[in-house]
């Protein structure tokens, strides 16, 4: 099986917080497309938290913004001026194409329900969104984006075959028996890997120990200086 190096999904879900959680995962989400759009790289919404990037080596730079990212900030809602501290993951997938990988039929499940949007209204009145479950690991996509029922089922069949890739990739380099940190994509989800302290509007990676100042332009899509330094690090 072979890796698309010039595309990947980026997935950013909220962790332990609560609703500044949320809004600390929109604000990655926000980072990383605005990101590819400064590098003039082609960035497609898959879904409310999940990103296709597709640009020259785009995996090869981003692979190593997988794991959970923790944010201390005063929330706007905090009157007594308490620091919060959330998580959000972010999982880097590896694009696969359809050719490179095959899924059983007979392992899908596939269900369709209507698209809905903001506020509960429909996007469309038909049963367009589509719902599939990899029965032998469990895995669970949706697409809702698209208008037609087929475009939705390519989105979701896309991110289960990159879901599916690393977590094969995973369990072959766990066999190997070798380090936990040359896992491809997701690197390790299970511990932070880099705190956004905004009182001190300073980015700390602890995997290279390094850090960063003006919070506001790296979320705004100023990553090179991170992803510079990993590079310099290899």
């Amino acid at each position: 099986m072979n890796a698309n190096p010039n595309s990947l999904i980026i997935e950013i879900r909220a962790g332990a917080g609560g609703d500044e959680a949320t809004l600390f995962a929109a604000d990655l989400y926000r980072m990383y497309f605005r990101f590819a759009e400064k590098q003039r790289w082609k960035a497609k919404e898959l879904d409310t938290n999940v990103i296709q990037i597709t640009g020259p080596n785009a995996y090869e730079y981003l692979k190593r913004e997988g794991g959970v990212h923790r944010v201390q900030r005063i929330p706007k809602t905090e009157k007594s001026g308490r620091i919060h501290t959330s998580t959000a993951s972010v999982a880097v997938l590896p694009y696969i194409e359809a050719k490179e990988f095959k899924i059983k039929p007979s392992d899908l499940k596939i269900d369709t329900f209507r698209s809905s949007g903001p506020g509960g209204q429909y996007v469309n009145k038909t049963e367009s969104a589509i719902r599939i479950t990899h029965i032998p690991t469990g895995f669970v996509v949706a697409s809702q984006r698209e208008r037609s029922q087929a475009s939705n089922k390519e989105t979701a069949m896309n991110l289960l075959r990159s879901r599916l890739f690393t977590f094969i990739a995973e369990k072959d380099i766990q066999k190997l028996g070798q380090e936990r940190n040359a896992q491809i994509g997701t690197a390790d989800r299970s511990e932070k890997i880099r705190t956004y302290n905004f009182p001190q509007d300073r980015i700390t990676d602890h995997r290279i120990k390094k850090d960063w100042h003006n919070i506001e332009e790296i979320l705004n899509g100023n990553l090179w200086p991170i992803i510079k330094k990993f590079q310099k690090e290899k």
